[in-house]
């Protein structure tokens, strides 16, 4: 539990560190503002479940957790087809993103079991 949750938080600053170097126009921000608020929100939620208050507390705060690392896949993955920099940065955090939702989804899985 406390691996995942240092692993979401640094996937959160990982995040914030790659949009410093997005340069700043009308699109990118865009992009960077929802790579933002969706990379952010898989800590934070990830928190919000380790408190949740019963298995389906629980599994509905993961699975805001999945939608979340999936939707930062997928920004990561935009900016992979329309940016030429930093390619392997957002590889390694598109990975990361990767193997949070499979890792959340596992967890829901175990959960789902208990009820």
């Amino acid at each position: 539990m406390q691996d995942l949750k240092a692993r979401t938080k640094n996937f959160t600053l990982d995040c914030l560190a790659l949009c410093t170097k997005i340069p700043k126009s009308r699109e990118f921000d865009s992009i960077v503002r929802q790579l933002i608020r969706s990379s952010s929100s898989v800590g934070e939620n990830y928190r919000a479940a380790n408190r949740a208050k019963s298995d389906r507390d629980f599994i509905n705060k993961l699975k805001i957790v999945e939608e979340e690392a999936d939707e930062s896949m997928f920004w990561l993955e935009i900016l992979l087809e329309i940016n030429l920099n930093n390619i392997e940065n957002i590889k390694t955090l598109n990975n990361k993103s990767d193997e949070l939702v499979a890792i959340t989804v596992a967890s829901i899985k175990t959960a789902r079991k208990r009820l």
